[in-house]
């Protein structure tokens, strides 16, 4: 059998040079926050996405990701396939998933969520049968997140991959997700302050399960609102009391656990 060229190779000296002697790059994702260069590659006649870091902050971060995939596996949850050291850092590869990511910050700028063309924008005009099945895909991915001992960091829009023709939302970029509980030993956890619990910005706090269902919570609340200013609410009262309960202050106040949580939001559904 042939070896093919992303999977059975385990370290080349530099990734861009050693694609261009066996395929094509055909899409370059560079300027992104998390310092990691990432790329549409087209081999043997099929795209794959990967991944790269050479900065110890990236790397640590696509070594996390390795752990998280060897930890938890879901249908949502775009599958990391293989993983190549380089000279400079490591290399992810994964299948190239069709779709577009609902939010896409950049080092050169940020915002723009509103503008009609954006996908969350146009995600938020699809019908409510169709949001609240991307919800519920979001939901179950972390079932099995919780299921697995994990708990969710970084989760925000920026990590969900909606399909706009299959109508189908995928989960990717999971790289900060970590074994929990844990305590943060940093002033912050990297994360979007729109989707952060109280207790991601204090050091010495502990994190948990608690911790991603106000994240879960908030992406219910920002998913089934029409606008960014949270005044355009799509969904029922009973949904919204079910968010409220989920971003409480206090975590004790909060669900105990993704699952009740996604059983509350069924009964209110």
């Amino acid at each position: 059998m042939t070896p093919h060229p992303l999977f059975d190779v385990a370290h080349v000296a530099k990734f861009e040079t050693y694609v261009a002697d066996v395929g094509t790059i055909f899409r370059t994702f560079a300027d992104q926050d998390s310092g990691c260069v990432s790329y549409g590659v087209l081999v043997d006649g099929r795209r794959w996405f990967v991944k790269s870091a050479s900065t110890p902050a990236a790397v640590s971060s696509l070594r996390r990701a390795v752990s998280v995939h060897q930890a938890v596996s879901h249908p949502v949850i775009t599958p990391l396939l293989h993983s190549i050291t380089t000279d400079e850092g490591l290399v992810l590869v994964y299948p190239w998933v069709p779709g577009e990511v609902l939010y896409h910050p950049t080092r050169s700028r940020s915002g723009g969520r509103t503008a009609p063309g954006n996908p969350m924008a146009r995600f938020r005009r699809l019908p409510l049968p169709d949001v609240h099945a991307a919800l519920d895909a979001v939901l179950g991915a972390h079932l099995a997140v919780e299921a697995a001992g994990l708990v969710a960091v970084d989760l925000y829009d920026g990590c969900m991959l909606y399909d706009f023709d299959e109508r189908r939302m995928r989960l990717c970029d999971l790289d900060e997700y970590r074994q929990g509980p844990f305590t943060l030993d940093a002033d912050r956890l990297p994360a979007s302050s729109r989707y952060m619990a109280p207790e991601e910005f204090v050091r010495g706090s502990v994190i948990d399960v608690r911790t991603t269902v106000f994240n879960l919570g908030r992406a219910l609340r920002l998913l089934l609102d029409a606008g960014d200013e949270e005044d355009q609410w799509r969904g029922s009262r009973g949904q919204l009391a079910v968010i409220q309960r989920a971003t409480a202050a206090d975590p004790q106040e909060r669900f105990p656990s993704v699952r009740s949580l996604v059983e509350a939001w069924s009964t209110a559904i």
